[in-house]
């Protein structure tokens, strides 16, 4: 697909299809009122025949005769005081899903033009980023292991009309920012529901060196089990105890700064396959354990978006990945084992094991000195209980980061929350026996924010920030698959860390 601006008038647009907005309270506006008048009033013939009502989402494709286009595709828009960029997003979404079923070769998106939701650079780069995002959001298709074959999209060439004003370089930076967090979204997603049998620590090393192969801008370095046992890493051999498949730690670094600026760091916890060891799940839905390296799949995709972007900063990407099952050599409830940092653990619960080995990676991510580190994890299910499906949880030792990490998931779509972390939740961590336990003694309240509480244990005195996925990386159910998130999110603060 190519994603390209065109500028001309709406009425000397030559295109397959225009995609024009309708709204509920019927007054036609801006290019939707101009190809009105020169089709003799065909939209406003179909509004008054009930064909369309505005009402958000709704389509229809009309045939058009002796035109530079060939066809228009109606979009409805919701009420117009309320059209946002959400709005924009859902009918936008909409007319590419109705265009994605049909043998148009190219279209033309005025969704956005005529200032409907507003002109400055912002609106011009959201619009045209989203435009774009949304086409890789519903082409996104999974058949690495079905005998289904692949669907080919006829739409070939996707424009970002102004309707006559002048193309604005926000525009195109929207698409091409678009079309590098969407590719990895799809990353992310394939990663994701992919089998355990297939998506194994060693898979991801194989996905990890394909995207560092093509840019000479990334560095890889890949640890196996003998480099952790002279690193002292005992916590997360403690996970992959009782697995046969070898554990990895995959370390990627991306300099894109020619300065010495210190790297931001994002750790992904990488669990392929999670029985929960000896403390093992219930048999219902452990499918789904194998979504339990989308932290893993999360920073592998950004490694794959900054690397795309050439995005002028410093980085390094940590995955500690592993299986986590059960057999005779497998970690047992009780068991202490002591972290790379020297910090011994009482292991109470093996099905706590995400951050086990991410103790591990955090202490091993402040060899690179960073300005920061990020983690994201399918941690606990307490954040499911605490948050649900729709927002994330965020936990953080740095307000400003906080700030700026909340502020890209509002502008992302791709929310989050904050939730506090202080002593009196980290005192439900003491163990009589190790310095830390690894899940609370104290209660079974707040298992998010007691997990938060021991990773911030292995992050020194550095900014850190770990966001909980639990809940969001993948659907249930008759959709059930791998989201992507959160990769707009943190590609969001990584693109304003390093353009702004």
């Amino acid at each position: 697909m190519n994603f390209l601006i065109n500028t001309n008038k709406s009425s000397e647009i030559r295109t397959d299809c225009l995609i024009l907005p309708v709204f509920e309270d019927a007054i036609l506006r801006g290019a939707s009122k101009t190809i009105n008048s020169q089709n003799n009033n065909l939209i406003k013939d179909f509004q008054s025949n009930g064909d369309i009502s505005g009402k958000l989402g709704q389509t229809r494709i009309l045939p058009i005769n002796k035109q530079s286009y060939k066809r228009i595709v109606l979009v409805g828009c919701g009420k117009f005081d309320e059209y946002s960029e959400n709005n924009y997003k859902k009918a936008i979404t909409s007319a590419l899903k109705k265009l994605s079923f049909t043998s148009h070769k190219n279209a033309t998106n005025l969704l956005a033009s005529d200032h409907l939701i507003g002109k400055n650079d912002e609106l011009y780069y959201r619009t045209s980023r989203i435009m774009v995002e949304s086409w890789y959001e519903i082409t996104y298709q999974y058949t690495a292991t079905n005998s289904k074959k692949e669907k080919k999209y006829s739409l070939s060439k996707l424009y970002f009309g102004t309707n006559g004003n002048k193309r604005s370089s926000s525009m195109s930076k929207g698409l091409k920012h678009g079309e590098s967090i969407g590719s990895a979204i799809q990353k992310v997603k394939y990663l994701g529901d992919l089998p355990a049998n297939i998506c194994t620590p060693s898979f991801l090393v194989k996905e990890t060196r394909k995207i560092a192969n093509k840019n000479k801008s990334i560095s890889l370095k890949v640890l196996n089990e003998s480099d952790m046992k002279k690193l002292k890493m005992g916590s997360l051999l403690s996970v992959t105890a009782g697995a046969s498949e070898p554990a990895k730690l995959i370390v990627a670094e991306y300099k894109g700064s020619k300065s010495k600026s210190k790297p931001i760091v994002i750790v992904g916890k990488g669990i392929t396959f999670d029985t929960g060891g000896v403390s093992l799940k219930p048999s219902n839905a452990m499918d789904e354990m194998k979504y339990d390296m989308c932290g893993a799949a999360t920073t592998i995709g950004l490694l794959q978006m900054v690397s795309d972007l050439k995005l002028p900063i410093n980085m390094v990407f940590i995955v500690p990945a592993c299986e986590n099952v059960v057999s005779s050599t497998a970690t047992k409830p009780g068991d202490i084992v002591t972290a790379m940092s020297g910090t011994t653990i009482e292991v109470l619960n093996t099905d706590a094991e995400g951050r086990l080995i991410l103790a591990d990676a955090l202490t091993y991510a402040q060899k690179f000195k960073p300005e920061l580190i990020i983690d994201m994890a399918t941690l606990t299910g307490a954040c499911v209980v605490a948050l649900g499906k729709h927002i994330s949880g965020l936990m953080t030792n740095s307000d400003s980061l906080a700030k700026e990490l909340t502020l890209a998931g509002e502008l992302s779509k791709d929310p989050t929350w904050r939730l506090p972390l202080n002593e009196d939740y980290t005192k439900q961590i003491k163990s009589n026996f190790a310095d830390v336990a690894n899940i609370s003694t104290n209660g079974v309240g707040a298992g998010t924010i007691t997990a938060g509480c021991f990773l911030q244990k292995f992050v020194g005195d550095y900014d850190w920030a770990h966001i909980d996925i639990a809940g969001v990386a993948w659907l249930e159910g008759s959709n059930k698959g791998a989201t992507g998130r959160p990769v707009a999110m943190v590609s969001e603060f990584l693109i304003n860390r390093a353009l702004n």
